[in-house]
């Protein structure tokens, strides 16, 4: 357990969180983005750069510098134990695919886990500006250009009016899957947005840029801050049939369309695509 009073370290947790998610978008902000060095991982659509690797070399240094004993996940390999009951879980860019072709959607995704439960997180967007960040219980907030301010969650619509974001897998069998599945679902609301990074995605929830999100198949890191952005500024969060989010599925939305969504995700076997396609 973290000897430091609860509610003071979350409080810390997240000023630090911000203060790395903010200092790691101003290096990628500072990058020469024509001499990238790019590599695939687990298949041709699954892209790593030296900006990954070295972005997550500074977090996990900087974390190392200013909190020695706590433990660190990170996306591109670095990890290790701690002592102080703290974990922190790094995506030096969420949207990888989106940096190496200029598409200004990505970001560096920073959540601090405390004795297993996501305690505060921060997400950058380097083109942007703009930080999300939250602490558990203490609301969520968009720090940018413009100021900070809190996030309420999307608009009031009902499931039909709602514009939905997602996204798919690197394994082309189980993307076809997930294409079908959003065939299902496009009829049944009022649209649909592919933007392609997962923790950007649920701060636009969070913000009220999308109605609701849902993907299947996604990291920890991927969307371990932002699920706890999503929840702070008042959505639902789900990984359906009445469990936690989890790299099975991670879905929210507002609360007029929640329960409605998550049932139609489920009904559509929207956490199955991993599995041989349903008969049905």
């Amino acid at each position: 357990m973290s000897l430091v009073p609860e509610r003071a370290s979350y409080t810390e947790l997240e000023r630090l969180a911000v203060e790395l998610a903010q200092g790691a978008a101003a290096l990628i902000r500072a990058q020469d983005t024509t001499r990238l060095d790019v590599s695939a991982k687990s298949s041709a659509s699954d892209l790593v750069t030296d900006v990954d690797r070295s972005i997550e070399q500074w977090l996990v240094a900087r974390i190392a510098a200013t909190r020695p004993a706590d433990a660190v996940l990170g996306e591109e390999g670095a990890g290790r134990d701690g002592t102080s009951g703290v974990r922190w879980v790094l995506d030096p860019i969420d949207g990888t695919v989106n940096f190496v072709l200029g598409l200004p959607q990505y970001a560096v995704s920073v959540a601090a886990e405390l004795d297993g439960v996501i305690v505060a997180g921060a997400v950058s967007n380097p083109v942007s500006a703009e930080t999300f960040h939250a602490r558990l219980g203490g609301g969520a907030y968009l720090s940018g250009p413009d100021g900070r301010r809190p996030l309420a969650g999307p608009r009031g619509v009902p499931l039909a009016r709602s514009v939905v974001g997602t996204g798919f897998g690197y394994d082309a069998g189980q993307r076809a899957r997930q294409a079908a599945v959003v065939a299902e679902l496009l009829p049944r609301v009022a649209d649909v947005r592919r933007l392609g990074a997962a923790s950007l995605d649920l701060c636009a929830v969070a913000a009220g840029r999308l109605d609701a999100y849902f993907e299947a198949e996604l990291n920890y890191w991927d969307y371990a801050a932002g699920a706890l952005i999503a929840a702070e500024a008042g959505c639902l969060v789900s990984g359906l049939r009445a469990t936690p989010p989890s790299s099975r599925m991670v879905a929210t939305a507002g609360a007029a369309a929640g329960a409605d969504f998550f049932a139609l995700l489920a009904e559509l076997g929207a956490d199955e695509v991993s599995s041989p396609p349903r008969s049905r």
